[in-house]
């Protein structure tokens, strides 16, 4: 999120009917509902937890314990115990 100053980009009619309700306050202005990027997609973090987690549940599948996967990620148990029974 960077700092934009409104008198820069906003019509002034438009700035005059903002400044109605805030004066020289920080807004957020949130992207409309269908421009909303889900949280990890653009970084890549999302695909990188959801293969970790297919690969936690595969090595539990094959025998590894609880606790040496929760050792091996470095994660707790009632974290892996999450990622394993989760459907």
């Amino acid at each position: 999120m960077r700092y934009v100053n409104a008198q820069e980009i906003l019509p002034k009619e438009l700035l005059d009917e903002i400044q109605k309700y805030v004066q020289g306050d920080l807004i957020y202005i949130p992207k409309p509902e269908n421009k909303r990027v889900r949280w990890g997609v653009l970084s890549g973090e999302r695909l990188r937890l959801q293969k970790r987690n297919e690969h936690i549940k595969l090595l539990y599948q094959e025998g590894k314990s609880l606790q040496n996967l929760a050792e091996h990620y470095h994660l707790s148990i009632e974290t892996i115990k999450k990622i394993v029974y989760r459907k």
